[in-house]
């Protein structure tokens, strides 16, 4: 790598060794605006924490505009179950791989610390010839673009925007979906068990999960559906009482965990192992080629011998609610080739004491199919008598591919690498829809270097794209100072 490209990759380093969880960006919004102090840059914080700092141009013509470099300072935060890592306090351990860097059993936080990195990068460059910046760090875009949607009015003076939290180095992307965020609860009524009566803990684990948005096509395992529908065919063989289920984390994230605590006769445990095995069998192979470690497991815990939990009409309620929520892909687009139109994920599952609530993460790039996808959440909910709420929703970007950002952004890279950039929308939501509602006549794009398994502790970076975003970065910035 070249001494710029070091230079990206060593910001991202240090951002890596500070603990940046969605909520929990004082940290590293602390030291960024120390790096601003130290490097003499103007610094502007709204009241959510999002930070603007204003770099001046360099060898630029005086009339030369700003240009906004966007990124968000948050992470989502997921680990393998086997990971001792803290995220509260504990730095990322990089692991570089040839061409990849990962992180060590968690997620590794490209997304979008890579943007950050690359921003800062260009801001200290004394080699790069640029426009004056404006470097937007938003908080908290990964539990619903919560930084965005509160970004002050008096933040930003640029017309031009490059958001830099996609993740195909070579594809530009103009346009993404909206989303809504549901939350479905009840309220159950667990009774008293009678011995003999037994405990176990059956859990579902080892699936690859994803970007709810990105990975949505992929046809990934969902763990919450295959717990649930697990126990429904347990409940076949032995009556099961549900005791708890949990599942799940981010509403962006596709599950990949998910674990519940029943009770049923002590007597059933050798039908309640048969029926297991058959089940795992079967997963195993409807999901061999997108989830080759999934794995089922039962285990006997013990229990106080009267004990609580839904009895077997609330169970089998509880169970059908689960396997009713809409997930995966719902519709494709009817202009983009192959792109996902609209899409459901549940995200989250959690059933303890006497409350279950479920997390909906909807999206659609038509306002249209997402009001028509949340009306089935709804009617499901209204159906089990249970309650629903819209937790957060958000506007789609719409495509203009008249804009002159484009056309100087096709026109950069063609000369770069001597071949055509991609263009394209994208099904996952990007704070371009919520910051072009707020800023009327802004033109953004949105790219990055190859980022796979986003949300997932197998998120790599691809180590060359980043030097490819990095010359195509400056190319663009250039042309923006004549």
């Amino acid at each position: 790598m070249n001494r710029s490209i070091d230079r990206v990759m060593a910001y991202f380093e240090k951002i890596s060794s500070i603990p940046r969880c969605s909520k929990d960006e004082t940290r590293v919004a602390a030291w960024i605006k120390q790096w601003a102090d130290e490097n003499q840059f103007a610094w502007k914080s709204d009241t959510a924490g999002n930070l603007v700092i204003q770099v001046p141009g360099r060898g630029a013509s005086d009339q030369a505009p700003p240009i906004i470099l966007q990124g968000h300072m948050d992470m989502v935060c997921e680990k393998t179950p086997d990971s001792p890592h803290d995220f509260k306090k504990d730095p990322l351990t990089l692991i570089t791989v040839g061409e990849w860097l990962h992180a060590d059993r968690t997620t590794l936080g490209a997304d979008n610390g890579i943007a950050l990195a690359l921003a800062m990068a260009a801001a200290t460059d004394t080699g790069l010839v640029h426009p004056p910046l404006e470097l937007l760090f938003t908080v908290d875009e990964e539990t619903g673009l919560t930084g965005a949607e509160k970004l002050g009015p008096d933040m930003l003076s640029g017309k031009v925007l490059i958001n830099m939290d996609s993740e195909i180095e070579g594809t530009f992307i103009v346009g993404c979906a909206g989303g809504q965020d549901m939350e479905v609860s009840m309220t159950v009524k667990p009774e008293e068990v009678h011995p003999p009566m037994a405990c176990w803990e059956i859990t579902v684990g080892g699936l690859h999960g994803g970007h709810s948005g990105v990975d949505i096509h992929r046809n990934r395992a969902n763990a919450n559906l295959v717990l649930a529908d697990t126990l429904k065919v347990l409940g076949k063989v032995a009556p099961l009482q549900l005791r708890s289920f949990i599942g799940g984390s981010a509403h962006n994230a596709i599950p990949r965990d998910a674990r519940a605590l029943v009770i049923a006769p002590r007597d059933g445990a050798q039908a309640l192992e048969e029926q297991l095995a058959a089940c795992r069998a079967g997963w195993q192979a409807a999901f061999a080629h997108t989830d080759a470690n999934l794995e089922i497991k039962l285990q006997a815990v013990t229990s106080p011998a009267f004990d609580k939990a839904l009895n077997l009409s609330e169970t089998q309620k509880v169970l059908a609610l689960i396997l009713a929520m809409p997930h995966g892909v719902a519709g494709l687009s009817n202009i983009w080739q192959g792109v996902v139109e609209t899409s459901g994920n549940l995200a989250r599952v959690q059933l303890e004491g006497g409350r279950l609530t479920l997390m909906c993460s909807l999206r659609s790039s038509d306002e249209s199919r997402l009001d028509e996808i949340a009306a089935r959440v709804s009617a499901v909910a209204l159906l089990a008598c249970a309650q629903t709420c819209v937790v957060k929703r958000y506007p789609a970007w719409e495509v203009d591919l008249d804009s002159d950002l484009l056309a100087r952004c096709r026109k950069r890279y063609s000369a770069l690498f001597s071949e055509e950039a991609n263009v394209e929308v994208m099904h996952a939501g990007l704070e371009c829809g919520v910051i072009g509602a707020k800023f009327a006549g802004m033109e953004m794009i949105s790219i990055g270097p190859t980022l796979e398994h986003p949300h997932s502790p197998q998120e790599r970076l691809h180590l060359p794209a980043v030097g490819k975003v990095w010359d195509f970065l400056e190319a663009l910035l250039k042309d923006y100072a004549a």
